[in-house]
């Protein structure tokens, strides 16, 4: 946006121009409209207490989300009537081009939430991909912290008010079973199991302190606080721990334990009522793209066919003279591409993603303009959820920049974890992946707060994995063994192309997913498990990201072909970045716009 008023030099007496009224005119219309949209998300918020804690905020501290259909009813009816109020009060045409995005992305969000609002029944709310047993702990510990006695009581006021969470997912889940929806099989043992972790240890039994009832105790032992008062919030969330606590954990095992005689086996979607529609919608919230199944399935068998050819030449390079597929078998097995299955072997593994960061970090500023101010850590996924956790992942930072971004890798097995990879993970889930995009993101100005702590998944996933193939760029792969890791998860995204369409629009089996992912990859064994019995649970989540990823590589050799000399990659990711997430369409029209503008 301009100045408020633009100047101009006649005989040195400056002037007002004759498109100042205009320019203050636009600038108070986007001024309104971000204090209205701040205002939207605010009371979007609202509603949440945990997403609150997220961002780092302590209102409704005490309490946990409402997990109820009547509480997404309400939540939807918000947003509706928050966009129909947009429209009446803003034009489109009265609103400089930034502003313009804004209005538009509200307007594209509302209209998604519309589209999928139906569907909502169709969603486990406990499967392999997580559960509210895992997610509330995970939010005490890394999120609630206790700087008061008032913060430690709210903490102990969740403790208890899971009981209540647990009884309303039950009852989802024993409703869903009624109308014939059923989780795969798959799901049942692996929830099961990591709810029941939870609970291991004082004061549920003789042990040491369990997870929860540590955290607590050493949040509340650095308070500045009087040894009396201590004691008494100890023998509190000892007391809500074994009663409400453990009530609520026992009501979901039980839920878990009638619901699974039903499941039937282990099927895509095309199984639900309603799949196909269910399936073309998630592919669209996916991939913020109009593809069809079928030509993600061909574009995922076509990727799947380059990225072995690069992998061949590497296996010639290293001097590997088996078949690839031989290779894949060598990568798996060979003693020494792996860490030790101990806790020594996951403290190097730690140190060596630490490592790749921070030499990420030394070359940044040859590629980026700007990066993110907040701090990045590498933590081991705790021992509790390690069953239900994904190979990898990042929590972002808070909205304060008290809690750092956290690349989380899942070391469960060491004797699975790939040397070969360890490079390539900390690039996507770190930096230059999603700690450079996510974390900036949320500290960009002059955009409302739904687009600084929102996102699009094919957007974000694919700079992610586009980051994997630039720290090549950066000199960040030291030997050709890590540019095959590298290779392979790119293969990896390929592979979930070919799968999740498979799994959900063609009928695939578990048996014939794992097998085709075995065929293609050197990916270990139980991460391949791991990884189909994701794609199984969250129907097109697997699409974003290549297909974000080949969209921001064909835009750049698009601005290079473009520019020629004066394509500098600096100006190429700012662009990329400058506006936090955004749909492809909407990514494209940017870079035609910095093109444009270049070329002038």
């Amino acid at each position: 946006m301009g100045k408020a008023v633009s100047w101009v030099l006649v005989s040195a007496v400056p002037v007002l121009s004759a498109a100042a009224p205009v320019q203050t005119a636009t600038q108070t219309q986007d001024a309104a409209l971000l204090a209205f949209l701040d205002r939207a998300y605010d009371e979007q918020v609202a509603l949440s207490p945990e997403t609150q804690t997220d961002l780092g905020l302590k209102t409704n501290y005490d309490r946990l989300d409402d997990y109820t259909d009547a509480a997404a009813v309400r939540a939807r009816a918000l947003v509706a009537a928050q966009t129909k109020a947009m429209q009446a009060r803003f034009k489109p045409d009265r609103l400089s081009e930034n502003a313009r995005i804004s209005y538009r992305l509200f307007e594209y969000e509302n209209a998604r939430a519309a589209d999928s609002f139906r569907f909502r029944k169709l969603r486990f709310p406990v499967s392999t991909n997580g559960s509210p047993a895992g997610a509330i702990p995970v939010l005490l510990i890394n999120n609630h912290k206790v700087d008061t006695v008032a913060d430690a009581q709210a903490y102990i006021a969740r403790l208890r008010d899971t009981n209540r969470v647990m009884r309303e997912v039950a009852a989802t889940m024993r409703a869903q079973a009624a109308a014939g929806i059923v989780p795969n099989k798959v799901n049942f043992a692996p929830a099961r199991n990591d709810a029941k972790k939870v609970l291991v240890g004082a004061p549920f039994d003789g042990g040491p302190d369990s997870t929860l009832m540590a955290d607590f105790r050493k949040k509340v032992t650095a308070l500045n606080a009087p040894a009396a008062t201590k004691a008494r919030l100890l023998a509190d969330a000892r007391a809500a721990l074994t009663g409400p606590f453990k009530q609520g954990y026992d009501t979901l095992i039980a839920a878990i334990d009638a619901v699974e005689p039903l499941s039937k086996g282990n099927f895509g979607v095309w199984a639900l009522p309603d799949g196909a529609a269910y399936y073309a919608d998630r592919l669209k919230q996916s991939t913020t793209t109009s593809l069809t199944a079928d030509q993600i399935h061909d574009l995922g068998l076509r990727q799947v066919a380059a990225i072995r050819q690069e992998m061949e030449a590497i296996k010639r390079e290293v001097g590997f003279t088996g078949t690839l597929e031989q290779f894949f078998d060598k990568i798996r097995t060979d003693p020494t591409l792996k860490y030790p299955n101990t806790e020594a072997g996951r403290e190097q593994y730690l140190a060596d993603a630490r490592g790749v960061i921070g030499a990420v970090m030394a070359k940044a500023p040859q590629y980026f303009r700007v990066l993110p101010k907040a701090k990045l850590e590498v933590r081991a996924v705790e021992k509790w959820r390690e069953a239900t956790a994904s190979t990898a992942f990042y929590n972002s930072p808070s909205a304060d920049g008290s809690r750092p971004g956290i690349y989380y890798v899942n070391l469960v097995d060491m004797n699975q974890t790939q040397k070969v990879q360890v490079a390539g993970i900390a690039a996507h889930e770190g930096a230059p992946g999603h700690h450079f995009q996510i974390a900036r993101q949320q500290e960009l100005t002059g955009i409302p707060k739904f687009r600084r702590f929102g996102g699009y998944g094919a957007y974000a996933e694919g700079w992610g994995l586009y980051s994997e193939r630039l720290a090549d760029e950066m000199g960040i792969y030291k030997t050709p063994y890590d540019r095959f890791g590298m290779l392979s998860l790119q293969v990896w995204r390929a592979i979930r192309l070919v799968l999740d369409t498979g799994i959900h629009s063609k009928r695939w089996t578990r048996d014939q997913s794992i097998a085709y992912f075995k065929a293609n990859s050197s990916v270990s064994d139980t991460d391949i498990a791991r990884e189909v019995d994701r794609y199984f649970n969250w129907p097109g989540q697997a699409t974003s990201y290549m297909v974000g990823q080949l969209k921001i590589a064909d835009l750049r050799a698009k601005a290079e072909r473009a520019l020629g000399p004066k394509f500098d990659i600096r100006d190429f990711h700012e662009t990329v970045l400058r506006q936090g997430s955004l749909p492809l369409d909407v990514l494209e029209e940017q870079v035609n716009r910095y093109i444009a503008e270049k070329r002038r």
